[in-house]
This record gives C-alpha cells, structure tokens and sequence, in this order.
C-alpha cells in the first residue's frame, strides 16, 4: 500500500488532505512543521510527501532539501509536492530548481491536486527504474553503493571492474542519475557487440561517403552522449588498433568522424565496465596502459553475489514480487531461501533473478496464494549439480613461482574447458568472460576442438539428477555456435 506524508500547519488543510487520501487507500502520516516531517520521514518509507512552504520552524524548502539528501544515500526517490498560500513566481521556480516535483497555490483543487499526485508519481516511478534492483545491505555492497555516490558528485571518468550478472550497469545509472547531468542523455556501448570495422563508426560516427553504404552521415555515441553520460560496456574486448583513438578523444573531447577531417567537440562524462581486470590484458599486449590509467581516474568494485550471500534472500524475495503476474503474490519459503544462499551463483544477480523468474513462471502455487518451495529447484537445468562442485572433477594447475600470466591464462582456460567437456557457453559463464573471448583463447593457445574433450563431466550430472546412467553411445558433444 502507497504512504504519503503531509506536512501543514493549517490544521484544517491537514484533516482535508488526511481525509481525502485516506478515502483513496493511502496510508498517511500528517506533521505539523518540518522537524516533525523530517522525524517521521526518517521512520517510515513514503512515496509521495506533500508539504506547505511557510511553516513555523523548518520551511517546505528546508524540508525538501533535507529529503534530497536522504535520497542521495539510497536508491529509492521520492516526490514532493509544494503547496502554498502566496502564489509567487521565484518562490515557484525555486521550489522546481530544487528539486519539487509540482507546485500548487492554495485554495488547493483537490482534483487537480490528485492529477499532480499521479503526474509526479509516474516520474518517479520511472527515475526509480534504473537502480530498483540496487538491493542489498552487506558491507562490501555498501561500499561500492557509497564510492558510486561519491564519484556522482564529481565529473572525472570511471571505471567499474565486476564480474558479469553483478549490476555494473545499473550502478553507472545510478551515477548518471545523481549526478549533475542527469537532465542530459545516458548512451551505452557494448564494445563486444560489434566487429572492428563496425565499432569505430558506432563509436564516433561517420561522413557520407565513408565506406561503401554510408550513404549518408551518421553521428557515433560519442556526440549522441552530449551533455550525458556515455557508458563504454566490456570495454577490455575494444580491438588495440581502435585504442589509440579513443584515448585521444578521452583526453581532449574531441575526435574525428570516420571518412571526415572536421573535428567534432563533445562534453561528456565516460564510464566504462569490463568484466575482468584489465592489467593481465595490459601485461599480454591486448589493452593499452595508458588507456587504462586515462579510464581508471575513479575505480569501483563490485562483490560478486558469493560474496554477499546475506543479501540473497531480500533479493530472491524482490524478484519473486517483480515477476509474479498481475493480481497474484509469490513468495519464496524460508527452506528455498536457504538453498539459495548456500548456492555459489557463477553468473551472479543475473543469474538468480533468472532463477527467480523460472520459479515464479512455473510454479502452481501462486493463485491460491502459496509459497514456492524447494521443488522449484528441479525446475532449474543442472542447478542440483551446480551446487555440488565437489562431484566434478577438475585438473590441479601446475603453477608455481616465476610462471608467465600468459601461461597462468592458457592453464586456467584449459582446465575450465576440460571440466565442462568443451562446452565454450559453460566455460564463460564459468570464468565470466563473453563467449567471443574463450573462443579467441582457443585459437590463441592452440587448445584442442570440442570433439577432443570427454564427456565424463556432462554425463555425470545427468547421472546425478536422473539416476541412470546414459546410453553409451548417446551424442553428448556441444553443437557448434552460429
């Protein structure tokens, strides 16, 4: 159920308003002045506040600035709606420079005032959007949540470093929404998805004429980003030749468009996400040093979900909610949620939301208002395996002092290929790396096809949730990707 606060010192606009929304199926909580509403702001989680602006003590304005600053720290916005007896005109425009989501003059219309309540309420459902799933309380998430916050508040260029499935997205989001070019577009890249010929043109456009079917000119995200936030994601994947360029246009804002002479100019913040420390691709010739250190000016970090397994169960708990269907609930049992947290989630958030999502869709119990037990964990491919590693069988590496990087890497890739029996999908997900780049390793290292490898690992987990063995002569190989 919505909840609304009213702060007033009418006490008779205070019992209209009360009234009114109560009528509505708001729960409301009503304050005298400011301190009062900040108070009970403090202790409670509302939607929508509405409050006059001259009122003894702390003023609306006052109020609002302080509910700003409550936002700033978390991930959930809340609208405010200034109501006053003096229709001022710099009192109105300050009231939206600050931050008020509407502005209305007393006698106050109470349909017009319900029309601003939806208006405003839709907004900010939508700014909410973008960092909803930001959920979770552990230390390390914490962290990460508070140096995004701080690195809002400034305009140098970032660097998220995060496992896939662990929100870096939502976490550049989130900086462009605090930040003060939110009013401005928010373009992101991902810098696997295109092939070198394509991604320059993507990146900073092109002239008519360009390449054969640039027939006419085109801008590339950079100039798209004007005024915004362009996000560059998996940016560890960018081709070396590209990168001499982009590093050019990271230190002066300015490039050239593909097929053109005439320099464009743009005022831009950069964040940029990989996937994997950038260093060891530093170290093998793969991504420019300086390149990382014009990116790296703010570095963020964000714990992998085995690593924040407190916070898994608030957050099974929010996807069942966000994926149950219209007019039904979904709730997890206490028994799931423990699974769940003793999982070790290869591809993180994503994954269980996934997960989530499966269960909800699948499970029977939710229009009599059940809860989904542990059998929703059968509706899950290998997920019983998955959560017992000890049964799969991997090769020790033969590290020691002194080993190259290069070949800690083709060591590391060898053995992940060996223990999903060539399967390149599972291996990726496995090591967190996009498909793209496991296959270039193999070609890289010189390792063997898919035909070479056994298939003891896939048929031990069929084994394992069946309790048959298979046919011998079944074809278990890995079908080749498109």
């Amino acid at each position: 159920m919505k909840r609304l606060l009213i702060a007033d010192d009418d006490a008779g606009m205070r019992a209209a308003l009360e009234t009114r929304f109560l009528r509505r199926g708001w729960l409301v909580d009503v304050a005298v002045n400011g301190a009062e509403a900040l108070e009970k702001f403090r202790a409670g989680v509302h939607s929508l506040v509405i409050t006059d602006v001259r009122m003894p003590g702390r003023d609306g304005f006052e109020l609002m600035r302080e509910l700003q600053t409550r936002e700033s720290q978390t991930s959930a916005r809340t609208a405010v709606i200034l109501l006053t007896a003096y229709g001022c005109v710099p009192d109105a425009v300050e009231a939206m420079r600050n931050g008020a989501c509407d502005y209305l003059v007393k006698p106050v219309c109470f349909e017009k005032l319900e029309l601003a309540v939806e208006r405003v309420l839709r907004r900010a459902e939508e700014a909410n959007k973008d960092t909803e799933a930001l959920i979770g309380h552990s230390p390390a998430w914490e962290q990460a949540l508070g140096r995004a916050r701080q690195a809002a508040a400034t305009d140098a260029d970032i660097l998220i470093e995060a496992e896939s499935g662990t929100g870096k997205e939502l976490i550049a989001r989130l900086i462009h929404r605090l930040s003060r070019r939110k009013a401005g577009p928010f373009v992101a890249l991902n810098c696997a998805a295109f092939p070198e010929t394509l991604l320059e043109s993507e990146l900073f456009g092109h002239a008519r004429g360009a390449f054969t079917g640039a027939v006419g000119a085109r801008p590339g995200k950079f100039e798209m980003a004007t005024g915004g936030t362009l996000l560059l994601d998996e940016v560890g994947e960018m081709p070396i030749a590209l990168q001499p360029k982009l590093l050019r246009a990271l230190q002066e804002r300015e490039f050239d468009r593909l097929g053109s002479n005439q320099t464009v100019r743009v005022d831009i913040r950069v964040i940029a996400t990989t996937n994997r420390p950038l260093e060891a691709a530093i170290a093998e010739g793969r991504f420019r040093a300086d390149l990382f250190y014009r990116l790296n000016v703010i570095p963020i970090s964000l714990p992998p979900l085995r690593e924040r397994a407190g916070d898994i169960p608030e957050l099974g708990e929010y996807f069942a909610r966000l994926y149950a269907a219209h007019g039904t609930s979904a709730r997890l049992s206490g028994e799931l949620l423990g699974r769940l947290a003793e999982h070790t989630w290869p591809g993180n958030v994503r994954e269980l939301a996934n997960f989530v999502r499966r269960a909800v869709a699948l499970s029977g119990t939710l229009s009599s208002g059940g809860e989904i037990g542990v059998e929703a964990l059968d509706h899950g491919k290998n997920f019983q395996a998955k959560i017992l590693p000890e049964k799969i069988p991997a090769p020790s590496p033969e590290w020691k002092a002194g080993l190259s990087l290069g070949e800690m890497e083709r060591q590391l890739f060898a053995m992940t290929l060996e223990s999903t029996g060539g399967n390149r999908a599972h291996a990726a997900e496995l090591l967190g790396v996009s498909l793209r780049t496991v296959r270039n390793k193999v070609r890289e290292f010189g390792l063997p096809p898919r035909n070479n490898y056994r298939n003891d690992v896939s048929n031990s987990l069929r084994t394992n949730q069946t309790g048959l063995r298979p046919n011998a002569n079944s074809n278990n190989k890995e079908q080749p990707c498109p």
